[in-house]
């Protein structure tokens, strides 16, 4: 098995823990990341690290041709990870910002694993991971843009998956629920580059979000550390028989269940509580 392995969004997180994790598994890890100071600090670390932006088409050519360069155009495994979450009422959200958060979380995702999928096909071989969330089966308040781009991701992997039947390149989604990562804070700073909290209806719910997104320590008592997540990415590289979707956190877990059991209303009253 070809062991070459990319990594989108390593800074921080699941990205950098994955990085990290796979290289003592054997695998040749290039990580990959948007600025240049965490790219410098990936190879610092010892790491083979890109730059590579996701919401950049040019970023993502030459970063995905440098990978290249390193493992001699192999590439046995994509876990495409990268994203970050924008808060906000959908009608306070002006278009750009949704339009750039479905750049990053989808348009950026989808034009990476186009480059990734011919040479994965020739071998005849090859793992797509896709880091997906609890948010991209069920929704809640604020968090649309978020929700919009990872309920489109999963319907884009599952189309995926169907299309790769029989090539040997097999995609599974991962659904993390909360992990204990910076995703908050990059989620604070879009809040308030887009956000106008005082001009709002939704002015007493912004603050509770401001609260939520610059409380310390993990965001729930469910929280698992980003450590949490290897065993499923492991699994969905070296299984024969990857599984479709990875809940990792009880919470994603549980939601599961009741988007099965509950009626619209029913689970639309408990989201509205859980995510207001």
């Amino acid at each position: 098995m070809d062991s070459a392995v990319l990594i989108t969004g390593c800074s921080s997180g699941i990205g950098h823990t994955a990085a990290h994790f796979l290289k003592t598994k054997g695998f040749r890890v290039i990580a990959s990341a948007r600025n240049a100071t965490d790219v410098a600090s990936l190879r610092q670390q010892g790491l083979e690290a890109v730059q590579l932006d996701l919401a950049d088409e040019a970023s993502i050519e030459s970063g995905f041709k440098e990978a290249m360069t390193l493992t001699g155009g192999r590439l046995y495994g994509l876990f495409n990870n990268g994203a970050y979450g924008q808060p906000g009422a959908l009608e306070d959200l002006p278009t750009r910002a949704l339009r750039e958060q479905l750049n990053t979380n989808l348009f950026g995702t989808h034009h990476l694993t186009r480059l990734a999928l011919p040479i994965m096909l020739a071998a005849g071989q090859g793992r797509v991971i896709q880091n997906s969330s609890i948010l991209g089966f069920v929704a809640m308040p604020y968090r649309g843009a978020y929700n919009c781009s990872k309920f489109a991701l999963e319907g884009y992997t599952d189309t995926l998956r169907l299309e790769l039947r029989g090539t040997g390149v097999h995609v599974s989604l991962l659904e993390p629920g909360p992990i204990e990562t910076r995703f908050r804070e990059n989620a604070r700073d879009a809040f308030l580059r887009y956000i106008r909290p005082a001009d709002s209806r939704h002015a007493l719910a912004y603050r509770q979000t401001l609260a939520r997104l610059e409380q310390p320590g993990p965001s729930s008592r469910f929280s698992l550390p980003a450590e949490a997540c290897m065993a499923p990415v492991l699994h969905a590289l070296t299984s024969s028989s990857p599984r479709i979707r990875y809940p990792v956190t009880r919470p994603t877990r549980m939601m599961a269940w009741f988007k099965r059991l509950l009626t619209d209303r029913a689970l639309d009253k408990m989201l509205a509580k859980a995510g207001g």
